[in-house]
């Protein structure tokens, strides 16, 4: 029975290690690939760089930077080629469609929504993101640039 129960607690560990997000590693400037250095110098203009960062995602390894834009956040991942594969970028509540800030809403429930995100993909809008506050639980929620809730999240 005793070899069982470890054997379970094994199996069960491999399974949630394969589940487990990818982990962002912060990077300093020196350690991009000399393409990504060039994107970050173009996307980074007139901006403040706040950081760097790598993480392997479905077996490739993207590099983020982290910038305030105009006293807004706006994060870009990129390949190791120097395309550009995602960014987010910090919006204002207030500027959203009412279609969008009824739907963040309504997936918010009863938290308060501290900031929302857009997320662009292949330079189309494929999401907004909120991070919302419920009692002191911070988590987020997505939905699509309609306001209606999306089949996967972005």
């Amino acid at each position: 029975m005793k070899t069982n129960y470890l054997v379970a607690l094994a199996v069960g560990g491999l399974l949630f290690a394969g589940i487990a997000p990818a982990q962002e590693k912060k990077i300093k400037r020196s350690d991009l690939p000399p393409a990504v250095e060039k994107t970050v110098a173009v996307q980074s203009a007139g901006a403040t760089i706040r950081g760097f960062s790598s993480e392997v995602e479905k077996g490739q390894t993207l590099y983020e930077v982290e910038l305030t834009v105009n006293g807004h956040s706006k994060d870009i991942s990129m390949a190791a080629d120097g395309s550009i594969v995602e960014v987010e970028e910090q919006v204002a509540l207030d500027s959203l469609a009412a279609e969008v800030k009824a739907g963040l809403q309504a997936k918010a429930g009863k938290g308060k929504i501290l900031k929302v995100e857009s997320i662009t993909k292949k330079n189309k809008l494929v999401a907004y993101e909120a991070r919302v506050d419920t009692d002191g639980k911070k988590s987020e929620v997505q939905v699509g640039p309609d306001g209606k809730p999306l089949d996967h999240e972005e």
